[in-house]
């Protein structure tokens, strides 16, 4: 591998734990790996220069991928357990950027997550599109795993 130059963003893969399904692995976007810390400002009497400013929790941004639409997706089934039986089953989701010998230069673990949105893109005659799906799940938080 060239470590001259940084990783590009379109190789990349995303897996679900007990979804063992090759269809689902391929996206053609991943996005929401974001994280924010909270603060907390406390104000101390006599103190006009100047608030404290102290760290809260951390909130992290749902996770989105979007992909073409499949027949047979067990993602897609995971997902309609959650939207009609309202049954929830986390799941751990791991999101790695690949070289370009599809060796992994990170990884991302989110650690329970589950479905809280999808959405089809529009049908539209006049345009020669694939029809793309979103799908959005949240989670407790993520790590960058260790590669080494």
């Amino acid at each position: 591998m060239n470590n001259k130059y940084p990783p590009v963003g379109f190789h990349f893969d995303v897996r679900f734990e007990g979804l063992e399904s090759e269809q689902d692995i391929g996206f053609q976007e991943v996005s929401g790996l974001n994280a924010t810390i909270g603060e907390f400002t406390f104000e101390e009497g006599g103190e006009n220069r100047f608030v404290h400013r102290l760290p809260q929790r951390i909130t992290y941004d749902k996770l989105v991928l979007k992909r073409g639409v499949l027949k047979g997706s067990k993602l897609i089934e995971w997902f309609r357990n959650a939207l009609e039986l309202y049954r929830f089953e986390p799941k751990g989701v791991l999101v790695t950027l690949l070289d370009e010998n599809h060796e992994p230069l990170e990884s991302w673990s989110f650690i329970n997550a589950y479905p809280v949105k999808w959405s089809v893109s529009a049908f539209n005659s006049t345009q020669n599109e694939v029809a793309v799906e979103t799908i959005e799940l949240s989670y407790q938080y993520f790590r960058r795993m260790d590669l080494g």
